[in-house]
């Protein structure tokens, strides 16, 4: 890559936990990768980009599309055995995996024709391949289906990469820098999916204007000559690429002594994180930053940076829990150990770090010392933001319907027709609901929730491969190439097979879908209790919704009409987010909240129309506000469950007088109808309807 090309490491401005968690595993590449969290516009792409320049140069075998080190050559490689010979030196490589690659073009794809027939292991190498003792960069791994992010995860702490295909195995090495970058707003990946990163940063646009400034004039000036600006750079990217080097090479001198050891497992054990992943990481990330330094002894300091990078993000209990540590709480541990640590060395004349005395300031913290610890900007705001805490509110579980609270607010006023609206109430703690399903088998996104033909499942059937091949169904295979062998003039012990014989296997699993809210607001609602045990549900709805991997949206209706809370979205934490704010009040214009719902769901099957969608409307059933409102939500209603539309009531209604509302509005959706009670999967009230069934007895 031509330096006009990239934009130098050392010219980005701020982000001084990103660029540092990149260089730590530059210098060390075993500390596991680092995923890169933040808002869009933060120069994420940019500064890993950069990061490929610095890194040293490979010697590889000529000819090896596998980057075989020819002092060390990989045994196993496909291209192998290879002959003694001298190596040829090329740039590191950066490999990009897209979002919507595939599995194949992720670890490589295996020639099964040849394989049965010919015997031959042909095999087309993967990006898993190309990013052997280089980069492999993952851009919004957040959206990447499970089994491509287990895939890459498992080569990446293994440093080997398989390919099983019917008993034909493909191993070659493939071990590389991991770079993963996502935004947050469009969804979590699963918490033992974040702890096989081995560090998490945060990233934000600094709020500084004269940080600001310097970006904008910086990025301006390489768009209009990016060789000059390159060529200006040179002299910190050549310095910081020196340092990186040696830092390398420095690393297996480096001491990680008896009483770091204990500091780090204090800390670990302080912060009670799962498992003994974090610990090591955070070992290997402080000898890296002991390294980066020029020191051969792991000092406190190191530790503390270490795990301020590395413990975050295994932090979180639920998918609602933003990543972060306690800095005081982290101070505290680390000083209750004496001072047992040896003496830092002095500094040398070459500690003050590339960067620091840059064209303009702009280069990587130098001389070992940790960049600062509230956040790229210099506005002292907290790169990581704080957990968000519900206050608790005992006695709002759904049963909980009576009460002086539990008086529902007036519909509305003689005066003016509207309840006032009333401020947002917390919602009850959440809980394990029931698995509500979309009837029929689709072929939507891998997930947990409804029946879909997926790459991943059980077998059920075999069909003639559509495109490349890639699920062989060898029973299939063999039926069908056998009655052809004699007139194929088969004469050994093989079988003689041809591209028309193949078969690829049918799978069932399960697939995500897209749930959609309509979530009633209305004054009717405003009851505290009550909608503290609505929001409960929907909470434990989201949770739900998380764990299937489904995307979802929320459409809220009070007042004068319904509006889209939440596009559809994988960000599960950004509903919860919505729904905490959530205010009350008014009338309630249950057509208008269908009609939007169906308005979002046209739109989605545009641009989805695999993912099939899941309505959950939550409310009493009751409709007000303008002319026979009952009669036009029923005809929403109808227009819905006309176009096949999967649907749930959540019925909300309380007390001794009930309307049975929310039945009628089940009966027109043609879905079923629970309460929050029947809604608990561990509820004594069974589910006698599911969607699946309720669909059946309709079409009966």
């Amino acid at each position: 890559m031509t330096a006009s090309a990239t934009y130098p490491f050392t010219a980005v401005v701020g982000m001084d936990d990103m660029r540092l968690g990149l260089l730590l595993n530059a210098i060390s590449p075993s500390i596991g990768g680092v995923l890169v969290r933040g808002e869009k516009g933060t120069a994420k792409t940019t500064t890993v980009r950069a990061l490929s320049a610095l890194l040293p140069q490979v010697v590889t075998v000529p000819g090896c599309r596998f980057s075989c080190d020819p002092a060390a050559p990989d045994p196993t490689c496909p291209d192998g055995p290879h002959a003694d010979g001298p190596g040829e030196a090329r740039p590191a490589r950066m490999a990009e995996l897209p979002v919507g690659a595939s599995e194949d073009r992720l670890v490589g794809a295996l020639d099964i024709e040849r394989a049965l027939g010919e015997g031959v292991k042909a095999f087309e190498p993967g990006l898993l391949a190309a990013a052997h003792r280089g980069v492999l960069y993952v851009d919004e791994v957040n959206l990447l289906g499970d089994h491509l992010v287990d895939s890459l995860l498992d080569a990446a702490a293994t440093g080997v990469s398989s390919v099983e295909r019917e008993g034909v195995s493909v191993r070659h090495a493939s071990r590389f820098l991991l770079v993963g970058t996502m935004n947050p707003e469009e969804g979590e990946l699963r918490p033992q999916l974040l702890d096989r990163f081995g560090l998490t940063v945060e990233v934000a646009a600094s709020r500084e204007p004269d940080e600001r400034v310097e970006v904008v004039r910086r990025r301006l000036a390489f768009d209009e000559d990016p060789a000059a600006f390159a060529a200006k750079w040179s002299a910190e990217e050549e310095t910081l690429r020196e340092r990186i080097a040696a830092a390398r090479a420095l690393l297996p001198s480096v001491r990680l002594g008896d009483g770091a050891l204990r500091r780090i497992a204090a800390v670990c054990a302080g912060f009670e994180v799962d498992g003994m992943r974090a610990d090591i990481v955070t070992a290997r990330t402080a000898s890296a930053l002991a390294a980066w330094a020029g020191r051969t002894d792991v000092l406190t300091e190191d530790v503390r940076q270490a795990a301020l990078l590395s413990l975050p993000h295994r932090r979180r209990r639920n998918p609602f829990d933003a990543p972060g540590l306690d800095e005081d709480k982290l101070d505290e541990i680390l000083n209750s150990f004496e001072d047992d640590e040896p003496e830092p060395e002095p500094e040398g004349p070459d500690d003050d770090g590339p960067g620091d005395g840059g064209p303009e300031g702009g280069g990587p913290d130098g001389g070992g010392q940790q960049p600062p610890q509230d956040g790229p900007g210099s506005d002292g705001t907290p790169d990581v933001p704080q957990q968000r805490q519900e206050p608790a509110e005992s006695g709002t579980g759904p049963e909980s319907g009576s009460g002086s609270e539990s008086a529902e607010a007036p519909e509305g006023s003689p005066a003016t027709g509207e309840a006032p609206e009333a401020p947002a109430v917390a919602a009850s703690a959440p809980f394990r609901t029931r698995r509500l399903d979309v009837p029929g088998l689709g072929e939507g996104a891998d997930g947990r929730r409804s029946r879909a033909r997926t790459a991943h499942g059980r077998t059920t059937g075999s069909r003639r491969p559509r495109g490349a091949l890639s699920r062989l169904h060898l029973a299939a295979t063999v039926q069908a190439a056998a009655p052809h062998q004699r007139a194929r003039g088969r004469s050994g012990p093989g079988l003689l097979v041809r591209r028309d014989d193949l078969r690829e296997a049918v799978r069932e699993g399960r697939e995500g879908n897209l749930v959609l809210f309509v979530v009633d607001a209305s004054g009717s609602m405003a009851a505290r209790k009550r909608m503290s045990a609505v929001k409960g549900a929907v909470l434990s709805l989201l949770l739900d919704a998380y764990q299937r991997r489904d995307k979802i949206g929320m459409i809220t209706f009070r007042g004068a009409g319904a509006e889209v809370a939440l596009p559809p979205t994988s960000s599960v934490d950004a509903g919860a987010a919505r729904l905490e704010k959530l205010p009350t009040g008014g009338r309630t214009p249950l057509a208008a909240g269908l009609l939007r719902a169906h308005e979002v769901l046209r739109v989605e099957r545009l641009r989805d129309p695999s993912r099939r969608p899941l309505l959950v409307v939550v409310t009493d059933g009751r409709a007000t506000g303008g002319p026979e409102p009952l009669v036009r939500a029923a005809r929403a209603a109808r227009l819905l469950a006309g176009e096949g539309t999967a649907s749930v009531v959540v019925d909300c209604e309380q007390g001794p007088v009930r309307l049975g509302l929310a039945a009628e509005l089940g009966r027109e959706l043609r879905g079923p109808v629970v309460t929050l009670d029947e809604l608990r999967a561990d509820s004594i009230s069974a589910l006698v309807h599911t969607v699946r069934t309720t669909h059946t007895r309709r079409a009966a």
